[in-house]
């Protein structure tokens, strides 16, 4: 078959957007199909929004593709009569966080128009996909919310997993992430000042600006943590990430409302460690469940430094809840033999 794979993309910004589509891509070559992958350039200015639609939609794949896999927004206006849709997430600013105090646009005429204008365009154009998969039950709630449209879930597996695996019980919780204030950094630095245990913090990610990188190395410096969390605010290798999963004690996600269970998610489940949340993370839920393969707790530097706490004094547990992480990806099946069937079905 020959499958056109369409994404939009911020140039020269790196991501889970971006992986998802290299994976699928190189997955579906490896089992005979011709791929071609499509990144598109688009941002959510809403100056330039609806114009930026439009221009997508002029966009003519064409017949030469037996199917066309849609992904990032609004990838999906692309016509082709053979569309289906793996649905990543909304143009969020302008639904779930419409009403959020950090929206960084006012409510008025203007922007009210421009969000009617997109709602009216995702709600047209994802109803001609002849299939709609999401990459949670959290999106796939929201998509029902606000388009009136139902879907399937479709979790994203990792490529080469084998990648990843145990190799010892650490001192450190790790927390994988892009450095920004919605991924909430903050909250597990601060949650060092309440340990009683020896245990450390290891931050790695990069951001998209110097402020919250800064921010995060005051709370350290001001509360003389340097012994006790390590800041590594920049991309890691491949290696270096596996290395760091293969070893730590526990994994951290504690990101604010979260799409999907985040790749940083699996990477632990599948290096057999248990993962800490909170129970604001959103679609992190779907994979840790508590007490099961992890610990989920309030969004709180007490709450967290509990659980950082309760698996340093206790190995065993974290060993037996890393052994059930592993269990709870085959046990939703997370692979991209079903992720395959799915699409090309």
């Amino acid at each position: 078959m020959k499958v056109a794979i369409c994404s939009t993309i911020v140039p020269f910004v790196d991501g889970g957007g971006r992986f998802i589509v290299k994976w699928l891509a190189a997955t579906l070559r490896t089992r005979g199909h011709q791929v071609e992958e499509i990144y598109l350039p688009f941002s959510d200015d809403p100056n330039t929004l609806v114009q930026q639609m439009m221009g997508l939609r002029l966009l003519e794949i064409g017949k030469s593709a037996d199917r066309l896999i849609a992904l990032r927004p609004p990838s999906y206006v692309l016509p082709h009569e053979n569309k289906v849709l793996w649905f990543i997430h909304h143009i969020r600013v302008f639904y779930d966080l419409w009403e959020h105090p950090y929206r960084p646009w006012p409510d008025n005429v203007a922007l009210r128009s421009v969000r009617a204008a997109l709602m009216a365009a995702d709600n047209a154009t994802i109803s001609e996909s002849r299939k709609v998969f999401t990459n949670s039950n959290v999106v796939g709630n929201r998509l029902r919310k606000f388009n009136g449209i139902e879907s399937q879930t479709l979790y994203p597996p990792l490529f080469e997993p084998e990648r990843f695996g145990f190799q010892s019980l650490g001192d450190e919780i790790l927390y994988v992430c892009r450095a920004e204030h919605h991924k909430r950094q903050h909250l597990a630095v601060e949650a060092m000042k309440h340990v009683r245990t020896p245990v450390k913090l290891r931050l790695c990610g990069a951001a998209s600006s110097e402020q919250y990188p800064d921010e995060l190395r005051k709370i350290v410096r001001e509360n003389g943590l340097e012994s006790k969390v390590t800041t590594n605010l920049c991309w890691i290798t491949e290696e270096e990430k596996a290395a760091a999963f293969a070893h730590c004690l526990a994994a951290l996600y504690i990101p604010l409302d979260e799409d999907s269970y985040g790749y940083p998610s699996l990477e632990a489940s599948h290096s057999r460690k248990a993962v800490i949340t909170t129970h604001d993370s959103g679609g992190v839920l779907e994979l840790i469940e508590h007490e099961n393969n992890g610990l989920v707790c309030e969004p709180t530097p007490e709450a967290l430094a509990e659980c950082f706490d309760r698996l340093y004094e206790n190995r065993n547990l974290a060993r037996e809840m890393g052994r059930r992480a592993e269990e709870r990806v085959r046990e939703l099946n997370i692979t991209w033999d079903h992720v395959v069937e799915q699409l090309l079905s």
